[in-house]
């Protein structure tokens, strides 16, 4: 018997989920919050006006003031944590990047001034890593080996670092964060902080750092100097069990947090971190990740402000509890917008 009506192609039951913007978003399954981001910024010796950064257009190498005016804006809006970064003067940097726990480097005083006006109402991070201050730009100090060949020589860093750390704390600053990739880093920095009355102070650990041609406008951002590449201390992007062994081995050192840097390139990687660790994983959306989306947008290619929380979603997505972003503070604006 021929029914008396038209048959109908049933509407599977998720599409009933997404009807409505209030339906998607009670169905969510990965929320951001402004409380999930860390803003990266940088603090410049020598300028008297911020100064933008070309390759990263909206970011800054900032004064003391427009730094403080930066974070002010953050807290605003629901971030509250900050990574700074130092960039002394070129006439300032040595073979071993001696203003970096010096008490009157421009990192330090940043840091101090940052705990002094903003006290406990923001965590203060610190980049525990000499690139910035060293003269050839390497994250290590150098050395040859017989055949005369230079190269970064691991333990002798390792003191450095413990100096840079300790100094960090003493500044202010309550999480510090190596990312160097020399082997040990994290239990020399712990053992120096402990003994130096700073068991308080955290540890993120740069733990998948991988050597990556994303990293070019950080460059320009700190006035780097550096030739060649640090391919002999960070990770091969080709590999990925091996970020799970260095993540293993920094929580095994007293890691409180592990980071994967970069994120959107390496969202596998962040997953396997993530289901495997103990302790919060982070991930750095890194300047070239940043700069892309900024220029695709300027040119009409893509919508720059959709492309911007769906980047920072999945990031999230794959398993970051907390993501280092230069769109912190306007991802921030957005959410409470929603």
């Amino acid at each position: 018997m021929t029914p008396d009506y038209e048959p109908v192609t049933p509407v599977r039951r998720p599409r009933r989920l997404r009807i409505t913007p209030a339906m998607r978003a009670l169905t969510s399954e990965t929320r951001l919050d402004p409380a999930d981001f860390i803003l990266p910024a940088f603090i410049a010796d020598g300028i008297e006006e911020p100064r933008e950064i070309s390759s990263m257009p909206g970011v800054y190498q900032h004064t003391m003031d427009s730094l403080k005016s930066e974070v002010s804006n953050a807290l605003e809006v629901g971030v509250r944590c900050v990574d700074l970064f130092g960039v002394p003067r070129e006439e300032d940097k040595d073979g071993i990047g001696s203003q970096s726990f010096r008490p009157d480097g421009i990192l330090n005083v940043a840091l101090r001034e940052l705990r002094r006006e903003f006290g406990e109402d923001l965590v203060i991070m610190a980049d525990t890593c000499l690139d910035e201050f060293t003269d050839h730009g390497h994250c290590g100090a150098l050395t040859y080996d017989r055949q005369g060949n230079e190269y970064v020589d691991n333990d002798r860093t390792l003191g450095l670092y413990q100096q840079m750390a300790i100094a960090q704390a003493e500044a202010g600053a309550h999480i510090v964060s190596p990312s160097g990739m020399m082997d040990g880093q994290v239990a020399a920095i712990r053992q120096a902080l402990d003994a130096a009355g700073h068991r308080r102070v955290s540890i993120m650990a740069y733990s998948a750092k991988y050597a990556s041609a994303f990293y070019g406008p950080f460059r320009e951002a700190v006035g780097s100097s550096l030739t060649g590449d640090r391919r002999t201390y960070q990770q091969d992007p080709a590999n990925f069990r091996e970020s799970l062994l260095e993540a293993q081995l920094d929580i095994e050192e007293g890691a409180d947090f592990v980071m994967v840097k970069p994120a959107l390139p390496y969202l596998d990687v962040l997953a396997g971190v993530a289901e495997a660790s103990p302790v919060p994983v982070a991930a750095y959306q890194v300047s070239g990740e940043y700069a892309m989306i900024q220029a695709a947008g300027a040119q009409g290619w893509v919508d720059r402000d959709q492309v911007m929380m769906e980047s920072l979603t999945s990031i999230k997505r794959a398993g970051a509890d907390q993501i280092l972003t230069y769109f912190a503070i306007e991802a921030a604006r957005a959410l409470r917008r929603r």
